[in-house]
């Protein structure tokens, strides 16, 4: 499996319902948020890659198992790695864990299809698949990384 990529995030007053508990679909915000960021770290730019690529990440796939709730101003640590990669798609797997306590609040995870700006499927670009890289190890089912960002990938090899 690929490394988990952690980001921080604090319970705003907002995401929280009458009895205090972090409302149950912000935590597909903290996915999202944990997603982009992720991206981030490994040199891709979402906003651009829609806008330069016309390749978006649409969810077709979305799970979450509530375990703990979350309240306001809780230290979240919202934990992301792709578990799955194909042509056409991307399976993230997320845990969100008290940043303070390391208590697993949630765990869950998406899968996204890869589209144009009309909806339509199409492969993910060459330069961003090479920075996911993630292959299947046929004997256990677990997905194996060898994850670049896209400067690495962008800069040529040393001779």
């Amino acid at each position: 499996m690929t490394e988990f990529f952690d980001t921080i995030v604090r319970v705003r007053y907002a995401e929280t319902d009458k009895m205090g508990f972090v409302y149950y679909g912000n935590y597909y915000i903290y996915f999202e948020v944990g997603r982009v960021e992720y991206m981030r770290n490994k040199g891709i730019d979402y906003k651009q890659m829609e806008i330069q690529d016309d390749s978006f990440i649409v969810v077709a796939e979305s799970r979450c198992r509530y375990r703990r709730p979350a309240r306001y101003d809780d230290p979240l640590r919202i934990r992301t790695r792709v578990t799955e990669f194909k042509r056409r798609t991307i399976r993230f797997s997320y845990e969100v864990l008290h940043d303070e306590t390391g208590e697993l609040l949630a765990s869950g995870e998406t899968v996204h299809v890869v589209c144009d700006g009309h909806g339509k499927p199409k492969t993910l670009p060459e330069k961003y698949r090479r920075v996911f890289n993630v292959q299947t190890d046929l004997g256990t089912g677990d997905a194996q990384a060898d994850v670049q960002t896209a400067a690495e990938i962008s800069t040529p090899p040393r001779k």
